[in-house]
């Protein structure tokens, strides 16, 4: 006989629901998890970004720096040619360097040697190179030199110098005469070689003119008021400076080393024409001195007469 058969619940599978728990549930934590994951990972991925592109911006403002500072290098420095007749100062006048021919010597002193005067044709000279280099250091350093500069500035209105200038000349009337204006060519003026001395050194068979002792950088003065006509190169005599005196007569200082006045400048008398040296055909450190009734060689009188007949005595 057969049994009455029982409706019998299906069972679910324990393993089966702890499946679709498990898979409900994880995909439900897993979504939020996978967001996060990514959002962090683009956050990552996008940091790294900012890095380059500000090293790109620096680098090229770097370049941009370094190419100003190269074409403001090339506009202000030049190379220049010395020619026949040329001397520091003057180059130093045309070319309009600041500080002069001193300066111009001291950018350029290995290329012109030790005797600033012993400039040739051809010899290449900066103009401009360490001025820039100066001009750069003193404005990086300008907030630590702005307490000195103001410091120092009281001491330039008060120019020790003229007095001790004046008192020398009170204490030398034998060779300067304040009334004329008039005064020797140097300090404490000793002759070495009289006027019209013999002997075959000199083209004309006697000396031209009378010479002074002077070592070299010793400051050389015009003897009297008057004009420049000459100032620079002239051969055997070296440097030299010619003056037209306002009496018609003309004065001539040879060797000298630097110059420190240029043609068609007006001077008075006492006033620095340059330095004493040895340039030209000199033995030695001294100060060549003529007076002439024109402007070259070949037309001398007796200086000492002539400084005599105006009060000067040496």
């Amino acid at each position: 006989m057969p049994g009455k058969g029982k409706h019998r619940r299906p069972r679910t599978n324990p393993i089966t629901r702890g499946f679709i728990a498990a898979g409900t549930g994880g995909a439900a934590i897993a979504i939020p998890l996978i967001g996060a994951t990514g959002a962090h990972a683009a956050e990552q991925s996008a940091a790294p970004s900012v890095a380059p592109e500000r090293a790109v911006s620096t680098a090229h403002t770097a370049a941009a720096t370094q190419t100003a500072k190269q074409a403001a290098t090339a506009k202000t420095v030049k190379t220049y040619s010395v020619t026949a007749g040329d001397y520091l100062a003057k180059i130093a006048e045309t070319q309009k360097v600041s500080g002069g021919w001193q300066k111009l010597y001291a950018d350029n002193r290995e290329a012109v040697g030790d005797n600033p005067s012993l400039i040739h044709p051809g010899l290449k000279l900066t103009i401009g190179a360490k001025a820039k280099a100066s001009a750069e250091s003193k404005a990086e350093a300008a907030p630590k030199k702005a307490a000195p500069k103001k410091k120092a500035a009281p001491a330039k209105p008060a120019p020790a110098e003229p007095a001790p200038q004046a008192d020398t000349t009170a204490n030398e009337p034998a060779a300067q005469s304040a009334d004329s204006g008039y005064t020797a060519p140097v300090d404490g003026a000793t002759t070495t070689t009289p006027y019209r001395a013999a002997g075959g050194s000199w083209a004309s068979g006697y000396h031209t003119g009378v010479d002074f002792a002077a070592a070299s950088g010793t400051t050389v003065k015009s003897v009297g008021p008057g004009t420049v006509v000459s100032a620079g190169w002239a051969g055997s005599y070296g440097n030299e400076v010619v003056i037209k005196h306002d009496d018609g007569q003309y004065s001539q200082y040879a060797h000298l080393s630097s110059l420190s006045v240029s043609a068609g400048q007006r001077v008075a008398g006492g006033d620095q024409i340059g330095l004493s040296g040895s340039t030209g055909n000199s033995t030695g450190p001294h100060l060549h001195f003529e007076i002439r009734t024109g402007p070259s060689y070949g037309s001398d009188v007796d200086p000492l007469a002539y400084l005599r007949e105006h009060g000067v005595s040496i």
